[in-house]
Parts: C-alpha cells; sequence; structure tokens
C-alpha cells in the first residue's frame, strides 16, 4: 500500500478505564489512568492509549474525543502523515504536556493500524534487530519504610536485574545516603544503582545531595531538579561527576533538542505516551543518537520494550514492581513483551501493537 493509496480516517471512539496501583506511588498517586482509542479507516481498525497517573484523565479524553476527532477524521490514516498537522493545530491548547498525551492516544493507534494492515507486530513492521532487552527494577519507594525498600531491592536481585533505581529527595539527606547505602549493599558492586529525586531539589541542594550520594558509584541521578530549568542542567553537569538523566517530563522533540544542543543531560527518558506516540518517540530517539547520548525509554515497558527491540542502539527498559498493563489489569491476556526473568522477550504472533485493553 502507497501513501497515495492509504485508507482515511472514519471514526474516532475512546473510553476511560482506571486501575488502582498494587502499590501506590504515594498517597497522591493511588492509580493510573488509560483512555483507550480505537480508529477506523475503511475495513481497517487499529487501537491506541494515552495514559495518565491520576493528574487529568478527562481532560485529555476531551481533547481526543472534541478536537482531535474534529480534525482527523477525513484525513488518511497514516500516523507520520498527520502527526506535526495535528500538533500544529492543537498547539493553542499548549505544545505539550495534556496535548502531547491526548496525541498519543492517536498515534499510537495508527500504527497499531498500519501494523495490522501489513499483517505484522509493532516490532517487526519497525524492523526487529533483537528479540530480548534487558530490564531494569525501578521502584517509586521513596514512602516506603527502611524495611520495605531493602526487601524490594532483595526482589530485585532475584529476578536477576543487573541494575536498579531507587527514589532520593527526602526532606532529611541523611536518611537518603542511609537507603542508598542500604540498596547498595544489597545489590553488591556488579549491579549498577541509579537514583531519581523527582524534581525535588532546588539547584544547592541537588548539588550537595548528589555529592553526597557519589560515592555510592551511582548510574546517573534522575530529574534532581524541575525539569523545566534547562539551565539548572546545564550548571549541574558542569558540577558533578554523575551523569545526568531527564525526559520523562520533557513533551516535544524540540524540548529535547534544546537540552541536548546544551550538553545538559547524558541519559535522554522520553515517554512514548508524553511525548505524543510513537512517531516523535522516534525523532528523539534518533536526536539522542547523533548527540552519541544514551536513551532509557521511561515507563510502559508494554510498549517500551517493542520498539527496543526494533532500535539500532541496545537500550535499558525500565520495569517498575507490579505496574504493568498486563498486571494492573488495562489488557486481556499476555502482552507480546515476555517477561523471563530480567530480559524482556518479543513474544511471537503478534499483530499490531498486540494490546488487548479490556
Amino acid at each position: 500500500m502507497t501513501v497515495f493509496d492509504q485508507p482515511v480516517i472514519t471514526s474516532i471512539s475512546t473510553r476511560l478505564i482506571t486501575r488502582a496501583l498494587l502499590r501506590p506511588w504515594g498517597a497522591d498517586v493511588p492509580e493510573l489512568h488509560a483512555i483507550v482509542v480505537e480508529v477506523t479507516a475503511g475495513s481497517h481498525t487499529g487501537q491506541g492509549f494515552s495514559w495518565t497517573p491520576t493528574i487529568g484523565p478527562r481532560a485529555v479524553q476531551a481533547l481526543l474525543d472534541h478536537d482531535i476527532t474534529a480534525f482527523a477524521v477525513g484525513r488518511p490514516a497514516r500516523p507520520e502523515l498527520i502527526w506535526d498537522e495535528l500538533w500544529r493545530h492543537l498547539h493553542e491548547a499548549g505544545g505539550g504536556g495534556l496535548t502531547t498525551i491526548a496525541m498519543a492516544g492517536l498515534d499510537l493507534a495508527l500504527w497499531d493500524l498500519q501494523a495490522k494492515i501489513a499483517g505484522r507486530g509493532l516490532s517487526e513492521l519497525l524492523g526487529v534487530r533483537r528479540r530480548s532487552v534487558p530490564a531494569y527494577g525501578s521502584g517509586v519507594n521513596l514512602h516506603y519504610s527502611s524495611a520495605e525498600l531493602t526487601e524490594q531491592a532483595h526482589r530485585w536481585v532475584a529476578t536477576g536485574y543487573s541494575g536498579a533505581k531507587i527514589k532520593v529527595g527526602s526532606p532529611d539527606l541523611d536518611r537518603d545516603i542511609e537507603r542508598v547505602a542500604a540498596v547498595r549493599e544489597i545489590l553488591g558492586p556488579h549491579r549498577w544503582l541509579a537514583v531519581d529525586a523527582n524534581q525535588r531539589w532546588d539547584v544547592p541542594t541537588a548539588e550537595r545531595g548528589i555529592r553526597a550520594l557519589e560515592r555510592f558509584d551511582l548510574h546517573w541521578v534522575e530529574e534532581p531538579v524541575r525539569a523545566d530549568d534547562l539551565q539548572a542542567y546545564r550548571y549541574l553537569r558542569t558540577k558533578i561527576n554523575t551523569p545526568l538523566a531527564c525526559g520523562e517530563n520533557l513533551h516535544t522533540a524540540y524540548r529535547f533538542g534544546e537540552f541536548l544542543a546544551a550538553d545538559a543531560i547524558d541519559i535522554v527518558q522520553p515517554n512514548i505516551v508524553r511525548v505524543g506516540g510513537l512517531t516523535p518517540f522516534l525523532r528523539i530517539a534518533q536526536l539522542t543518537r547523533t548527540a552519541s547520548r544514551t536513551l532509557a525509554p521511561h515507563l510502559l515497558p508494554d510498549l517500551s520494550a517493542q520498539v527496543a527491540f526494533a532500535l539500532p542502539e541496545a537500550v535499558w527498559v525500565e520495569e517498575v514492581e507490579d505496574a504493568g498493563l498486563e498486571q494492573l489489569g488495562f489488557v486481556e491476556g499476555p502482552t507480546p513483551v515476555l517477561r523471563t526473568g530480567a530480559e524482556l522477550e518479543l513474544g511471537g504472533d503478534v499483530r499490531g501493537l498486540g494490546l488487548a485493553f479490556v
């Protein structure tokens, strides 16, 4: 099928699914939301999704039901043909955040549709380069007691992960030091350990905190300050020895390009949904590759791993305990991503995204 005989979008429908987290990410994040998007084009149907923890699901759904549907119906069902025009159309509502999260639902549905038309899974459509990728253990665990944190670290070791990430940013730096020390001891010297401050520090606190934690041979420090503060990242990168990671709260390829051009980060962490879907994610991956930085997709391993199987470079995929789409009951049956200890493997006989939302 060529660009000139693509089916056009005839209808778009959405539905909201909410699931309680098995291990809440804090008092303010007890649940996750998925807005399932179904696109019909001729005799073909594709299904994608938008995703958000706690905040904004109904606003995302409203953008999809009204502005995005009104714009997209009647246009070719081809993600790379529609994405930029749609982004410009929605820009008055904001260049990123709710806008790009909503756009991801349509973009992923169109990729699903294209793969189904081709009779392939997403990874195969993109071009499979490897059939397994390494995962790392990740915990939203700053609110955990010391005992709960160390129990989680022991589970990561038992799973066989070669690396893990924990939260820092306690009001008391000594608490962070004690917790990082305990997890480092459990992981041992042959597994890597990263930390994530989730934007909790200001610049002086971040500089002091990172220097105090560098003795634990950190693989990276993630979001030490507000993700919007490009100059802060640029400054910190000249003052510390630990690689800087950022990206889950950057929403456009333009913003990632600014951080890379400023030489402000080492580890680039786009979230496929938050950046607007697979179309912009692949562009950000290319920007990262050109800048000789390291790509590390943020969350959503049931989707991120499918893309990772097709990337030129090997990447680590983040696995937050008990928070996968299948584990939380967003999808029925197994996903195309098979879990064998610390490895994520590509399943067989997949069509489209292979995610059957309930």
